[in-house]
């Protein structure tokens, strides 16, 4: 039984639902919910397409720092590798995945959203990889996800930084691919992953596997 992560598949549509309120901070257990909600979506072979939605306040703030802060070197250690597992599970579904991007995704919460394979977001959204503010540190993963998407110089400032991307900068710099009304986000996923349901899921499972990198991580 899931506590924090849910997944729902409704004519053709799944979505993975984070429910962590207020803003859905991604701990050890969460992070193994996800990973648990992409393998059952996954394997669902009545999902066509799949939705990243972290309810309509905000996407995720990213790791729990106070969760975070009380983990010895082995612990931190374990903590990645979960954290890691749970991002490459959501890139590994073999379906077209959405993220539904509300309110804020921070540090974490980016590298998650960058997993799926296409993102939109409320046009009030704002994005950052913030870990640094905390005293944290992106992961080898979460810095190459970056970069990938945006270019290395661009990751390298927002990283450095740790400030924030408003939506239109985050649009023009690759953060996200849409931008919508806050209150029509969910369906503007909706929408986008509706097209992919007449598609035999065999055939939407080898065009994604054909993008798939060759280097670790996904």
């Amino acid at each position: 039984m899931r506590e924090f992560v849910s997944a729902h598949v409704q004519d053709g549509i799944g979505t993975l639902l984070l429910s962590r309120p207020p803003t859905n901070t991604l701990t050890r257990q969460m992070l193994r919910e996800i990973t648990s909600a992409a393998a059952e979506l996954g394997e669902n072979a009545d999902v066509a397409a799949v939705i990243v939605f972290g309810g309509h306040e905000i996407f995720s703030a990213g790791v729990d720092v106070p969760e975070a802060r009380t983990l010895d070197a082995d612990a931190t250690t374990v903590a990645a590798a979960v954290a890691l597992r749970a991002v490459t599970a959501v890139a590994d579904i073999p379906k077209p995945t959405v993220a539904a991007v509300t309110g804020y995704a921070l540090g974490s919460g980016v590298t998650l959203a960058l997993a799926a394979d296409w993102r939109i977001a409320g046009d009030n959204a704002k994005w950052g990889a913030t870990q640094i503010l905390e005293g944290l540190t992106p992961s080898e993963d979460e810095a190459r996800r970056l970069a990938r998407a945006i270019g290395d110089s661009h990751a390298k400032e927002l990283t450095f930084s740790g400030r924030f991307a408003h939506a239109p900068e985050a649009l023009e710099l690759g953060l996200v691919d849409e931008l919508v009304a806050p209150d029509h986000v969910y369906d503007a996923a909706v929408a986008w992953a509706r097209r992919f349901v007449d598609v035999p899921v065999e055939t939407l499972a080898a065009a994604k596997a054909a993008f798939r990198p060759a280097s670790p991580g996904r």
